[in-house]
């Protein structure tokens, strides 16, 4: 057994100080004492998916990142895991506990996954080894999550079985969440009057022209959003999602965290805002004024086919507003990105829902760079911009 000092302070001296995860009885000792530490940051995340994806907005903005989860929401992660983590090449720490053991009892619930976490990565091309029980084994293990994250630029696994790490209490103080924006009246949810709907192309076209490239990032979420932005200008603050439908809010927040400095404008879409809903409290507690998160509503999944999304029935400016942006406006006018982007004194994210006419631009070409391509060339431009 280790103290959780000896982890986290070793792993500090090679650049990690940065946690998102959802909690776990064994990782306990683990993240109280992160949270307790105000020069880290901890992320409470809605679930295990959103964890791996805020990580690796961290570490595309160039820091080191963990996630941290139980393994049975290691299936939460998997899609991340696979569609963003691996074809972006993104070297975030995964840290997941051993429920389900099997040298231990436990609940019946975690029998089958405790069998197969080890598989489970392997599958998932996952390197792993088992989190150290003692201190002498912590930079053993650190030194293949160095060589694994500077060879490969891919995830490393740590699977931490029961009693690993010693006790550590949560201070009082620290025992409740308090956003950081409390005072009333920094909310609003303002309809916006309703007029000609707007293509996905005039909405995209608006923002590249009001986002600088030397200030901003403009991450693209999945499906046509993200080739229709490459088309209409393939610049280097752009990143372009593939697969890990709805995580684009989560690598926005880390990205907007890690890189105060800079605009951070997430182009989400109804399907998959609806697909990770739990987020928007996440971006609501944690969220700073660098964050604008736009989701472009056609009301269907349109790179499938256009089945519709439901969407028309829910109003994601109430959701927004509810869950802590300081500002939330829906309509069907494209001066929502002006009235978002120009806004720079109200503090915490600002959320607008722009509700679009369905179709493509012709002949829509996918970006010419690999997913790692994109990757590397942000962090390069990231980079240079501090």
């Amino acid at each position: 057994m280790i103290a959780a000092e000896a982890f986290v302070e070793h792993a500090r001296a090679r650049g990690f100080d940065w946690y998102a995860g959802v909690p776990c009885s064994f990782l306990t000792p683990f993240i109280n004492y992160t949270i307790s530490d105000d020069s880290l940051r901890y992320i409470a995340c809605a679930n295990e998916g959103d964890a791996v994806a805020t990580a690796a907005g961290a570490v595309i903005a160039g820091r080191r990142a963990v996630a941290m989860m139980q393994n049975s929401g290691l299936g939460n992660a998997v899609n991340p895991l696979t569609s963003l983590t691996h074809p972006f090449r993104t070297p975030i720490l995964v840290i997941v506990t051993l429920r389900g053991d099997p040298a231990l009892t436990d609940e019946p619930q975690h029998e089958l996954m405790g069998r197969i976490t080890g598989r489970m990565l392997e599958e998932m091309e996952i390197p792993w080894d088992w989190f150290p029980a003692e201190e002498d084994g912590i930079d053993p293990v650190l030194d293949r999550v160095d060589d694994q994250h500077r060879g490969h630029a891919r995830p490393f696994a740590l699977v931490m079985r029961k009693g690993s790490v010693a006790p550590f209490p949560l201070p009082l103080e620290k025992t409740r969440f308090t956003p950081e924006r409390t005072s009333p009246g920094t909310r609003e949810s303002t309809p916006v009057e309703a007029g000609r709907t707007p293509s996905r192309r005039e909405v995209l076209a608006r923002i590249v022209a009001r986002t600088p490239e030397d200030r901003t990032v403009v991450i693209g979420t999945t499906g046509y959003t993200g080739r229709e932005l490459s088309a209409i200008a393939d610049r280097a603050n752009h990143f372009y999602m593939v697969g890990s439908m709805g995580c684009a809010a989560s690598i926005g927040l880390g990205l907007s965290l890690a890189r105060p400095d800079l605009r951070v404008v997430v182009i989400d879409g109804d399907g998959a805002a609806l697909m990770r809903m739990g987020n928007f409290a996440t971006v609501g507690a944690y969220g700073q004024s660098n964050l604008i998160h736009l989701l472009l509503d056609n009301a269907c999944h349109e790179s499938t086919g256009a089945q519709a999304t439901v969407s028309a029935g829910v109003s994601f400016a109430r959701i927004a507003q509810a869950c802590g942006y300081s500002i939330a406006l829906e309509g069907c006018g494209i001066d929502i990105v002006d009235r978002l982007l120009e806004d720079a004194t109200t503090p915490g994210p600002r959320f607008g829902r722009i509700h679009l006419e369905r179709g493509v631009m012709g002949n829509l070409p996918r970006p010419e760079l690999k997913p790692d391509e994109v990757h590397r060339r942000l962090a390069r431009h990231l980079e240079r911009s501090a």
